[in-house]
């Protein structure tokens, strides 16, 4: 296998074994984080023994498209959010550590893609579970067509 570096030498992402290396080393980040390493570890109590496996499938999912993931996210986050404050500030913290572990590990498309990922799910699953618009979107910056589509959008949400 020929791994892609970057100019400065670092390599994208090429599988299942990257994406390991990347998930092992976020979530190590995550659990010895002060405000997140909590909401892990005490409120969700996180088997990781059984949810890294699961983990490496999703990513490898959003990264390959393979990776069998099975799941529903959203549903996780839901129920979590009963337990816990699920703010924008825990959301930011986790994409932070996401960005910043991607940065150190990888650089390339997959690397790009992988972040891009992170942030919009980020975004997502904060709103949705929060019941509030997408922070980046700023309706007032919309087309009148966009505007109307972000409006259907929301009313089909529920909001």
């Amino acid at each position: 296998m020929s791994i892609s570096l970057s100019p400065i030498g670092k390599p994208d992402i090429q599988g299942r074994p990257e994406i390991e290396a990347l998930v092992n080393r976020f979530y190590t980040k995550v659990r010895q984080d002060a405000l997140l390493g909590p909401v892990f570890d005490d409120v969700a109590k996180v088997d990781w023994e059984e949810h890294l496996p699961r983990l490496y499938a999703f990513w490898e999912s959003v990264v390959f498209g393979t990776g069998g993931f099975r799941g529903n996210p959203m549903a996780v986050h839901f129920k979590l959010a009963q337990e816990t404050q699920m703010n924008w500030q825990r959301f930011q913290r986790w994409l932070a550590l996401f960005l910043e572990t991607v940065d150190e590990l990888y650089e390339g498309e997959r690397a790009d893609h992988i972040k891009r990922a992170a942030d919009q799910m980020a975004h997502v699953i904060y709103a949705r579970i929060n019941k509030v618009p997408d922070p980046r979107i700023d309706p007032g910056s919309l087309s009148p067509e966009e505007r109307s589509a972000y409006a259907q959008y929301r009313a089909s949400q529920g909001e």
